[in-house]
């Protein structure tokens, strides 16, 4: 396999231009000037990394209980925001139990290796982020995967590997990260439960914006579902992740689990500020409907220009471009013309679909909208 190397200049350094201009970031160009970018990839989708209140309460915590945890929950890291933060989480998705994680990456390795092993088979969908296909390989599991999204071809093959007695784990997300693609999760749900398998859902992208009130698309699926992975560091703003299950699965976690027991623990700043921000989507509860509002409207308006094929349910829309080298100068054009909108290619997503990825965030205005089409009609 021939991947083209990512020079090193190409990881970006990144200044943001202010707490008040969320949609601005300042970017350092290889000529070493700076200009000013209207970001249009990150995850922040509520902008809740530079609210205030949300900066204040992490500030006021860290002032009593320092900035990392410096151990892990087993020995000195448990602090009590971090008890507070996995009980009002715990409350919100309906759920048993809430255990947190210092990253997302982390928590999805723990999640598959506590609910299969060598002598399990994951049937996974073929989209599914890079996260849960380490952790199907460090469990030594069989990994199958089902064509993305299609209900048929997963009872086809839970049909067919059902039969060797093994137990079974599917893996999807609910919101993919690359396709913007919403899983029919219910479906799915109904599926594992007729053939008696597990189910592991990861929300990373959905939390905080899908579902009844922000809270997911396993919200009301509560026994249906083996477990949920999500992170804090898209829609709430912070850092870090969570696995939510019951309590018979989460003292698992507990007494197996080294990606859980061995590791520093979130850091409380962190935590606090988390917890600020479920406060606040839980007060603003039509945020997610909003944005989804909104994102249908940049889809729109790209889809009228008939000049690019796209893809997006929600609040991540990929501009289809194919080829490589085309991705990569319209990422230049468009950081030329004041966006930072950044060019994805394989082996993150498929050979011939190289494309743009934006994400649509509540900071994002109709005139942004206005100059981001113009720049998109002339390319």
């Amino acid at each position: 396999m021939n991947l083209k190397k990512i020079p090193s200049n190409r990881i970006r350094k990144l200044r943001t231009l202010s707490l008040g201009k969320e949609e601005y970031t300042f970017c350092d160009l290889k000529h070493g000037s700076l200009i000013e970018l209207i970001d249009l990839c990150s995850n922040d989708y509520f902008g809740l990394s530079r609210d205030i209140d949300i900066i204040n309460a992490a500030y006021n915590l860290t002032l009593k209980e320092g900035l990392g945890s410096g151990s892990s929950r087993f020995i000195s890291g448990s602090r009590p925001i971090h008890e507070l933060l996995e009980k009002k989480l715990s409350e919100w998705l309906n759920q048993e139990k809430v255990l947190l994680f210092p990253s997302g990456f982390q928590a999805n390795i723990a999640a598959i290796q506590t609910l299969a092993d060598r002598n399990s088979i994951i049937l996974a969908d073929k989209l599914i982020h890079n996260s849960l296909l380490v952790g199907a390989q460090t469990s030594g599991s069989k990994l199958i995967r089902f064509i993305h999204n299609d209900l048929n071809d997963l009872e086809k093959k839970l049909s067919r590997f059902s039969s060797q007695k093994k137990s079974i784990l599917v893996v999807v997300e609910s919101l993919y990260s690359m396709e913007g693609s919403i899983a029919p999760i219910k479906e799915i749900s109904e599926i594992c439960k007729r053939y008696g398998v597990k189910l592991l859902v990861d929300e990373a992208h959905s939390i905080g914006i899908l579902g009844n009130e922000g809270r997911g698309l396993c919200n009301k699926l509560t026994n249906d579902i083996s477990m949920i992975s999500g992170t804090l560091g898209k829609s709430f703003g912070s850092g870090g992740a969570f696995l939510a299950c019951n309590s018979k699965v989460a003292d698992q976690i507990i007494q197996t689990c080294g990606a859980f027991r061995y590791t520093t623990a979130l850091a409380p700043i962190l935590a606090a500020g988390a917890l600020k921000s479920l406060e606040k989507i839980k007060t603003n509860k039509t945020w997610g409907k909003d944005l989804i509002r909104a994102s249908k409207e940049w889809k729109d308006e790209i889809s009228k220009l008939n000049k690019y094929s796209i893809k997006g349910d929600c609040q991540i829309l990929s501009i289809i471009i194919g080829d490589e080298d085309q991705t990569m100068r319209m990422q230049k054009y468009l950081e030329e013309q004041g966006f930072l909108a950044i060019g994805i290619r394989p082996p993150t997503v498929p050979y011939g679909q190289s494309r743009i990825r934006i994400t649509i965030r509540r900071t994002l205005n109709k005139k942004i909208l206005e100059k981001f089409i113009l720049a998109l009609k002339n390319f």
